[in-house]
């Protein structure tokens, strides 16, 4: 069933977040004051090499207090398009430039709370250009096998949501066409 949104009032705004409270009908005419997050877009990639490594962050998150790998996203800039902001974010958070980017998903990674959604593409290479453009982004940057990544997921070594449907999506299926 459909719910029906008879209104939505802002409770927080910043750069960052738009939390506000929904009126919201579901069955039989009752209504919920529903909390929910407006977010802008995300775009991240997923980069493979000729060896099927894929190019993780290892970082530490503080707001669940866990380490993990991830893919490299981030926020989309004004007036960019999701695949050129996939291609900064890589070059960014780990000195590497993409190879062409293709679409691989899109994921709504908290769709009962949140509205935000990530663009995420993938390139067949890679090339070093540099150190990462900061120094608090990743612990590490690290090729790893991408035959791994269910044993990640088991070990909780990955756990981001996103990065999680990413590399299960790609170890499931195989390189896009």
């Amino acid at each position: 069933m459909r719910w029906t949104v008879h209104s939505e009032k802002p409770l927080y705004h910043d750069q960052w977040l738009d939390i506000r409270v929904a009126d919201v009908e579901i069955t039989g005419g009752r209504h919920l004051e529903h909390r929910l997050i407006r977010t802008a877009p995300g775009a991240g990639a997923v980069v493979v090499n000729d060896v099927d490594e894929v190019l993780l962050e290892w970082r530490h998150r503080f707001i669940p207090d866990a380490w993990g790998y991830e893919i490299p996203i981030g926020g989309i800039h004004d007036g960019e398009s999701p695949e050129a902001a996939a291609a900064r974010e890589v070059e960014e958070e780990t000195g590497w430039r993409p190879g062409p980017l293709r679409p691989l998903l899109d994921v709504h990674p908290t769709p009962g709370i949140s509205d935000s959604e990530h663009h995420i593409f993938f390139a067949d290479s890679a090339e070093h250009v540099g150190d990462p453009a900061e120094d608090w982004e990743a612990d590490r940057i690290e090729w790893v096998p991408l035959a791994s990544v269910p044993e990640l997921v088991r070990k909780r070594e990955l756990v981001s949501g996103t990065s999680m449907s990413a590399l299960l999506f790609l170890y499931a299926a195989g390189r896009p066409a």
